[in-house]
């Protein structure tokens, strides 16, 4: 299984994708971090973090995307961009039919280091550890990006349905050609 991990955030929005191994074991595909200027308006500012959004779903054609599952902040204004950065990757991944999962935070740090009440330092230190990396994610959006696709190939709990394809939507034929197209862009 391939996932795709978005930590939501309107000026830096962490992007992580993991391939599941055997043993429960992960490998790194890719990381990044979309950003946005916050001098921009705020509709320029989502445009930019759905562009890399797309890009990054084109080109990795994850089986699942697992999002931060939003919580209530004191700063109204930090909670309303990190809700509508969650928004986009959920319409993105529903446009083509993948399967969103929400976690929450402490979740996300209980599946990685085994506690819900972990700090940053520990999150990117296991996420290092656990996908074999010699230097912690940086910054810190894409550790936990990372985090969040951990989290959800070992607790897939969370998700919001199957794809919304209805049943029979496709041919077998469609089925094979769909799946053959995956293969591909990942061998890319």
């Amino acid at each position: 299984m391939r996932v795709l991990g978005v930590d939501p955030g309107l000026t830096r929005c962490g992007l992580g994708v993991v391939d599941s191994l055997p043993g429960r074991r992960a490998r790194l595909v890719h990381v990044s971090v979309a950003r946005s200027d916050p001098g921009l308006d705020v509709d320029q500012r989502l445009l930019l973090i759905e562009r890399a959004l797309e890009e990054c779903l084109e080109e990795h054609a994850p089986d699942t995307v697992a999002v931060e599952r939003v919580f209530a902040q004191h700063n109204v204004s930090t909670v309303m961009g990190t809700a509508q950065v969650a928004g986009l990757a959920m319409v993105a991944a529903a446009r083509r039919r993948i399967p969103v999962a929400l976690h929450t935070p402490s979740e996300v740090k209980a599946a990685v280091t085994g506690s819900g009440r972990a700090d940053k330092a520990q999150v990117q230190t296991m996420v290092a550890r656990l996908l074999g990396l010699t230097e912690v994610p940086r910054p810190a959006d894409a550790a936990d990006a990372l985090a969040l696709a951990i989290c959800h190939l070992w607790r897939p709990a969370g998700a919001l349905g199957a794809p919304q394809r209805e049943p029979g939507g496709m041919t077998t034929a469609q089925r094979q050609w769909a799946a053959a197209e995956q293969a591909a862009r990942r061998r890319a």
